[in-house]
């Protein structure tokens, strides 16, 4: 069997540029990082490492404990002030370079995949520059909502870094339910913000995304969104075309289950040329798609709470009593019980390691 040339974590992993945000976050509202990182089996030399990712659980763990040690529920939206070009990597670099904001906010949301790959989804822009959107992340819970919140003001606090203006933005759109922080929001993000929405966007300002960027550098911005491409398709190397297959399907597992047609068309080629291509790498698409659904589904139960009917609806089951008979033909168990099993060693786990310290 081939090594898995694709991903570590397979429902998504986060540069520590992100979490370096987070800990100068929790600074700012007057509060130690130190104990936090700790406790996620990170320091600050973990943190100088740009290279280095963390699972996206973990993250969203890191998150909702940082809410609870500042005790700011829109700890995200201080994230997202306290965010620098620099931040969001080599993308970062490029965008802030680019000739206008439009194009800026473009080039940063184009290359989300160097610092962060989520299983959800990926951002995108439209309107030339005048919309970016953030992928659904559904089942919301208080492990993600801060994650929405600081994506978003981090596009935010990029325009008014590169426009000089504070006023950037004419509407928000915010997927979750509201939490009651909604003057809180219209205040920081400075124009009206609707939560419940169909999806998670920003909508700029008439004028902004052709307003001329304040670090616009022409020469720079040619060479470092080259290296960008370069980067993008040196994560991408050596994947066959079963790794390609399996890199679209989760987002397409919500609810349903995606047929060889679509993803053919998403891989921009006929059904039957991905059926030869697939062949020719001796597997199948029902294959692949029950290989991706059982690495997503051994990763929503050992790394997140997410409800076992939330699970079924996120990889595509027709319903739980279909997770739960996949499951027992995966494991000889039911997903329960190996939730429970999993939770008993970890606790055991942490005793130990506290014994030891």
């Amino acid at each position: 069997m081939r090594p898995n040339t694709r991903h570590k974590n397979p429902l998504g992993d986060i540069s520590v540029l992100y979490v370096s945000v987070m800990a100068r976050a929790i600074r700012a509202e007057g509060e130690d990082p130190t104990e936090l990182l700790g406790r996620f089996g990170l320091d600050e030399q973990a943190l100088r490492a740009p290279e280095a990712r963390i699972s996206i659980p973990r993250f969203m763990r890191m998150g909702q404990a940082a809410i609870a040690l500042t005790g700011n529920p829109a700890f995200g939206l201080t994230m997202g002030k306290l965010s620098r070009p620099v931040d969001a990597g080599l993308a970062g670099l490029a965008a802030q370079c680019a000739p206008t904001a439009g194009e800026a906010i473009r080039t940063l949301v184009h290359y989300a995949l160097l610092t962060s790959r989520n299983s959800r989804g990926v951002p995108w822009t439209a309107h030339r520059g005048r919309e970016a959107h953030f992928y659904s992340i559904r089942p919301y819970n208080v492990f993600n909502f801060f994650v929405v919140d600081s994506v978003l003001a981090a596009w935010t606090q990029f325009l008014r870094v590169i426009t000089g203006r504070s006023e950037v933005l004419e509407g928000v759109a915010i997927e979750y339910p509201s939490q009651g922080q909604e003057e809180l929001f219209e205040q920081w993000f400075g124009c009206s913000v609707v939560f419940g929405a169909d999806s998670n966007r920003l909508r700029l300002a008439p004028g902004i995304a052709d307003t001329v960027s304040l670090q616009a550098q022409p020469a720079m911005f040619e060479k470092l969104a080259r290296e960008c491409q370069q980067e993008l398709l040196r994560i991408r190397a050596g994947w066959t075309t079963g790794d390609r297959v399996k890199d679209l399907l989760p987002p397409l597992f919500q609810g349903d289950t995606p047929t060889l047609a679509i993803i053919a068309e998403k891989l921009g080629m006929a059904p039957w040329t991905l059926q030869r291509q697939l062949k020719e790498e001796n597997t199948g698409f029902q294959e692949l798609v029950d290989e991706t659904r059982k690495e997503l589904a051994v990763e929503y139960i050992r790394e997140t709470r997410t409800s076992l009917s939330e699970i079924a609806w996120l990889l595509g089951f027709a319903n739980p009593s279909a997770f739960h008979k996949a499951w027992r033909r995966w494991f000889q168990a039911s997903p329960g019980e190996y939730r429970k099993h999993h939770e008993t060693e970890q606790a055991a786990r942490n005793i130990n390691q506290g014994a030891q310290t």
